[in-house]
């Protein structure tokens, strides 16, 4: 192997020369400690000053001077860290010598300020050998100067440009010609936008104007392709002003660095920042693939696409639950099911997919999807490469779309997230003509394993959320009763969906006498815990209201039973067991609130007491709104404070709004403001804006019969005034409800009261007479056949008989008889007494104990409810069919 020799004036070496290397030869170098003591003296300090080293070392410095040094100027030189002047010194024959010295200060020693390092540069050996150091001998310096200068401007390692003040170019060196891809000659005279011919170039001319305005140089970074460059180069431009010796700008200097690397690092750099704040926005699974996709082609490919695995979408076969499956661990063997939920291209449409948003696709084990999620890694693979043949053998479509948008360059990343594979990510080029780089890799599998966490984050939350609304769903009442007494419509619905699953819930609970309980309520916090306290509070109230408990006494019990729930969740054993504590709080972390009304057809008037619940509001038959002055009394599981229920008129056609507080509240709204929203928007249930009043519930009964009463309230939908309470219910979520959904859940429950009329019902007081049981039957027989019931009347006769004289023997008087026709036949007796009846099974040969076993026998179902003034027994028969 041949190369170019150079003869060093310094020898080949160490030891080629009367030095160890270059300084030897042509400097003088001596050291001198703090103290003034030298310590080292070279062979350019003896050819120098003309003294050995043996006879300079370890002699003080001060005798190699040859002038007097003030002990100011010792101690100014000392505290700095570099000096540099001319002093006299002494040469070894007794001639004074005038030097010019540069001095640097070592670091400080373990025991003290460190040695001074003393160099001054010396002529050439040959020159001083000839005596050339005289007016010849700085001629000839300054010619090879000036030449050495000229061939450093020549091959400087970067490229340089020397222009006018015409901003035409004058001068270019071999680096400059190489990048433009023009000799000087061929370009000479031009400016610097004839010769670019990009806008870049003009940009670029008119700071080197601000420079011949101002004097001052300037910085420019551009990124482009400049001349013969095959791809595109950052470059740090600094352009300098030529100034002669008066201050005038002759030209400018302009000299270009290729930054291309720190260029291309810190774009890397700034998408990996924007891709923390892009990436993850939500905890939606698709938006967060799109996110990621966007992010992609913003700076790193053309086209990329982002796959899950296809079971990641199915559901667990739970009605109603979309969650998301559990992927498995570790790699994935081939052949790989993945669905496209995310794509995203330099070109409108993203015509490069092969595959549509949403379809389902089957990667084989020798495609880079496959390959890269086989082995854990990112994979890069070119079009040429022998994959690429066998993948577009079994895809023709694919085969089609590399012709058509010239890919060539593909990246696959798996998409990973806490030891679970999700997907994978596919990065592709083919505007971009650079293939993918090592440097490409670290960012894409960066910026994937970030949005890998935020997709892992987003489909646990749906799998939460799902599973959370499924358990909702099936506690909440799939379908209402249709009462005779009211026209019901409900509206719930759900929070946004990040903020999670609520406890809210609604009911509507036939009693006896044709009473109607509506239910509202909300449970404190959001998910699966809130849902499931929320079922245990409704199978709760639907419990105690069939034990007809007045309003306020029904809140004291559900408000007990909160504070054991609150207990229970508060006191923990390590094996699971409930263990009690003497510190146990009646108020835990368990809160709710609730509404409690209770309608009565009959007397036409509704009884509510409230926990901590927004309160009702009345829309009266004339059009008035108005919420419901009822006490507001303490939430759920406080405890201690008691329950009051207010009584009030309900007319016919009045509608009773009750609903949970985020109807009324949200953001940036209180919950005065969103009771006045509401009451506002109430006022179109008005009666007097629809067609006209409504009927009775069912036909208005005299002497004659009417087999279509009773039956046919039950079969359909029942009739109401004014505006549909359906619509009303609408318009109300429209109103008051944000677009983007609620901040919280929201429970909606209208009714309309339609009463019962007076012809339906029979009332009797009974003397406390067991002679007059019969006439009590014989009253009741009759009012069958008024009513046309006369199927019905041997099985009321028996269930009167056995309730009166029940009353008579066991209770006190008044006594009262009532029948309400209804869907159902309702047969009630009143008493004065407070004992409430028990059913037991009588033995063989005892003489009573039969009645209320009877009735029940008789009856489809049968109760008791106290009241102030004592109890009623009441007993429910299923009506004949018309034809029967």
């Amino acid at each position: 192997m041949t190369g170019h020799k150079t003869s060093l004036p310094f020898g080949d070496g160490p030891g080629d020369g009367p030095g160890d290397g270059p300084g030897d030869a042509t400097t003088a170098r001596a050291t001198i400690s703090a103290d003034a003591i030298v310590t080292s003296w070279n062979e350019g300090a003896r050819r120098l000053l003309g003294h050995l080293p043996s006879e300079v070392v370890g002699q003080r410095a001060a005798a190699l001077l040859a002038e007097e040094v003030s002990p100011a100027d010792v101690r100014a030189v000392a505290a700095l860290p570099r000096w540099s002047g001319t002093l006299t010194l002494r040469h070894r024959d007794g001639r004074p010598v005038r030097v010019r010295l540069l001095a640097h200060r070592g670091e400080p020693a373990a025991d003290g300020p460190g040695d001074w390092l003393l160099v001054s540069p010396l002529p050439e050996p040959e020159a001083e050998e000839a005596g050339e150091v005289g007016e010849t001998g700085a001629v000839e310096e300054e010619a090879e100067d000036a030449a050495l200068l000229a061939l450093a401007s020549q091959q400087a390692p970067c490229p340089v440009a020397v222009y006018d003040r015409m901003l035409r170019l004058r001068r270019i060196n071999d680096q400059m010609a190489e990048v433009i891809g023009l000799p000087e000659n061929e370009i000479r005279g031009l400016r610097l936008s004839e010769i670019g011919g990009v806008l870049e170039s003009e940009e670029l001319e008119r700071h080197m104007v601000e420079v011949l305005r101002t004097g001052e140089r300037r910085d420019v970074e551009t990124f482009r392709r400049i001349g013969a460059e095959s791809r595109a180069h950052a470059w740090s431009a600094r352009l300098a002003p030529l100034k002669a010796p008066d201050g005038e700008v002759r030209g400018i200097c302009l000299a270009a660095h290729d930054i291309t690397e720190q260029y291309l690092a810190r774009q890397r750099l700034l998408l990996l920042s924007e891709s923390s704040v892009r990436i993850g926005t939500t905890l939606d699974v698709t938006r967060t693939a799109q996110e990621l996709a966007d992010v992609g082609v913003q700076g790193l490919a053309d086209f990329v696409s982002v796959d899950l695995l296809a079971r990641l979408g199915q559901n667990e076969g739970v009605e109603g639950v979309e969650a998301f499956a559990e992927p498995p661990p570790g790699p994935l063997t081939s052949p790989v099911v993945l669905r496209r939920v995310a794509r995203q291209s330099v070109l409108p449409g993203a015509p490069e997919a092969v595959i549509k948003l949403g379809e389902v696709g089957t990667y084989p084990e020798f495609s880079p999807q496959a390959t890269s999620l086989a082995v854990g890694r990112p994979s890069i693979h070119r079009v040429t490469d022998p994959v690429f043949r066998l993948w577009t053998a079994k895809s023709p479509a694919l085969a089609d779309m590399l012709r058509t948008y010239g890919l060539h360059s593909m990246m696959s990343v798996p998409i990973r997230a806490r030891g679970i594979t999700l997907g994978v990510a596919t990065f592709s080029r083919h505007t971009r003509p650079d293939p993918f780089t090592h440097d490409d890799v670290l960012l894409a599998e960066e910026i994937t394993t970030r949005a890998a966490v935020c997709l892992d984050n987003a489909r646990r939350f749906t799998r939460e959320r799902d599973t959370a609304l499924a358990l909702q769903r099936s506690l909440l009442p799939q379908t209402l009763p249709r009462p005779t007494a009211l026209d019901v419509a409900f509206r719930y619905q759900p929070a946004g969906p990040y903020a999670g699953v609520g406890g809210d819930w609604f009911d509507v609970i036939p009693l006896s006498g044709a009473r109607v309980a509506l239910v509202v309520g909300d449970v404190v916090g959001h998910g699966i815990q809130a849902s499931a306290t929320m079922g245990r509070l409704r199978t709760a109230v639907r419990t105690l209201a069939d034990v007809d408990l007045p309003p306020d006494e029904l809140l004291t019990h559900l408000d007990d039973l909160v504070i054991h729930l609150s207990a229970e969740g508060a006191v923990s054993a390590p094996s699971g067991d409930l263990a009690p504590s003497e510190d146990m709080s009646p108020a835990g972390d368990v809160g709710a609130t609730c509404l409690y009304a209770v309608y009565d057809p009959v007397a036409r008037r509704c009884t509510l007491a409230r926990a901590g619940h927004p309160p009702p509001v009345l829309v009266a038959p004339d059009g008035t709104v108005s919420p419901v002055q009822v006490p507001a009394g303490p939430p759920l599981g406080v405890g201690g404070l008691p329950f009051e229920a207010v009584e009030f008129e309900m007319p016919k056609d009045t509608v009773l709004a009750l609903y949970t507080d985020g109807l009324i509240g949200g953001r940036g709204r209180d919950l005065d403001e969103g009771l006045t929203a509401l009451t506002g928007a109430l006022a179109g249930l008005s009666p007097s804006l629809g067609a006209g009043p409504s009927p009775e519930a069912g036909p208005s009964l005299g002497a004659g019969p009417s087999p279509e009463a009773g039956p046919s309230l039950e079969a359909g939908p029942s009739p109401e005034a004014g505006p549909s309470l359906e619509a009303g219910c609408d318009s109300v979520l429209r109103t008051l409800l944000p677009e983007q959904g609620a901040p919280d859940d929201v429970a909606l429950l209208l009714a309309r009261t339609r009463g019962l009329d007076a012809s339906r019902v029979a009332t009797w007081d009974v003397p406390d007479d067991p002679a007059l049981v019969a006439q009590a039957r014989r009253d009741v027989t009759d009012q069958l056949m008024a009513w046309g019931l006369e199927e019905a009347v041997f099985t009321t006769e028996l269930v009167v008989s056995e309730l009166v004289t029940n009353a008579m023997r066991h209770a006190t008087a008044p006594i009262q008889l009532r029948l309400i026709y209804d869907h159902t036949l309702i047969c009630e007796v009143s008493d004065g007494s407070n004992t409430a009846p028990h059913l037991r099974r009588a033995r063989v040969f005892d003489e009573g104990g039969r009645g209320l076993l009877l009735v029940a026998q008789l009856s489809l179902r049968w109760g008791s409810r106290h009241s102030a003034t004592g109890k009623t027994i009441w007993a429910e028969q299923a009506l004949p069919s018309p034809g029967s």
